[in-house]
Formats: structure tokens, C-alpha cells, sequence
């Protein structure tokens, strides 16, 4: 995946500034596709020389011009052939996995310190998760198509989040 192809996807719902676009990369594709600001900004001046977004520019009384980002049909073609294309997992790239592995070197304590220290970042991530969850989505099957695919998507977000919590919860009680 590429971040092109996350910005096209947020495009799709609505017209957006780069400021408004990064907003929501934060709280939506960003907890599974990290950009900074300053990337999405890049990545928008690229997707408009490809003309797969276009400019819109707003007036505004004593300030620059709004730009707004709308996605072309060739940047919708593009999204929806780059969907039919196959994808392959992610590599995992974990270092405390890598800590994990060679523990031994270290005092106990160091490891069960790092493993609570995570334990508890990856609850909060759920609790979070969880709340974006009721707030909106309590009845998933009486949900839009487009809202039943986010929540699949946050679906996949609480079991990542679970299952981290379950193994450092594991690793915690193994070597305590």
C-alpha cells in the first residue's frame, strides 16, 4: 500500500484542505498508516502532477486561499484497480519481539518492565478502540455498506489490540 492510495480513500467521501485531510488521517486510516503531515502535503502535490486529485482554491477574507482536494476519475480508477489488486501481509517489525528473543541478557525485571509498559499501551489502544465502537458502531448490521466496511476495519484493530494484550499477559505470568 502506499500513501497515495490512503489519501485517495479518505478523498472519496468528501472533498477535503490538506489540513482537514490530515485531521483525519489521524483518527481514521492512521492507526493502521502512520504519515506525518508534512508527507500527506507531498504526497497531495504528486497526486495532483499524476492528475489523480485536482485543486480547488477558496477565497478567504485576509488569509491564503483554501485548497481544496477532490479525487479525478483517473485517481478513482487508479484507487479501484489498485483494490483488485492482490496484497500480501505486512512484514512484522517489532523490536520488542527481537528483545524478547536474546531476554535472557538482561535481568528479568528489564524484560517484565518493558512487557507492563506495553501491556499497558495496547490497553489503552483497545479502550480506545472500543469506545470508537459504541459510539459508532452499536448496530453494525443495520449500518451502510460503507460504515460496515470501517467497522470491519476497526474490527481487526480490537483483535490486534487484544491479542498483544493476551500475549504480553502470558509472557508476564511465564516469566514472573
Amino acid at each position: 500500500m502506499s500513501l497515495a492510495h490512503a489519501i485517495l480513500v479518505l478523498l472519496t467521501d468528501s472533498a477535503q484542505s490538506g489540513y482537514d485531510l490530515a485531521k483525519q488521517f489521524d483518527g481514521s486510516v492512521g492507526f493502521f498508516w502512520q504519515a506525518s503531515h508534512q508527507q500527506i502535503y507531498r504526497e497531495l502535490g504528486k497526486l495532483e502532477a499524476q492528475q489523480w486529485v485536482e485543486v480547488e482554491a477558496i477565497a478567504q477574507a485576509g488569509r491564503p486561499d483554501k485548497k481544496l482536494y477532490h479525487v479525478t476519475e483517473l485517481g478513482k480508477q487508479q484507487l479501484i484497480n489498485w483494490m483488485g489488486q492482490a496484497s500480501d501481509p505486512s512484514p512484522t517489525r517489532e523490536a520488542l519481539l527481537v528483545k524478547m528473543f536474546a531476554g535472557n541478557l538482561v535481568p528479568r525485571a528489564v524484560i517484565l518492565q518493558e512487557l507492563e509498559r506495553r501491556r499497558d499501551l495496547h490497553a489503552k489502544q483497545l479502550a480506545l478502540y472500543r469506545s470508537i465502537e459504541e459510539q459508532h458502531f452499536a448496530n453494525p448490521q443495520a449500518l451502510p455498506i460503507e460504515a460496515q466496511f470501517r467497522y470491519l476495519t476497526l474490527r481487526k484493530g480490537i483483535g490486534y489490540e487484544a491479542d498483544w494484550l493476551a500475549w504480553c499477559e502470558d509472557a508476564m505470568q511465564l516469566l514472573s
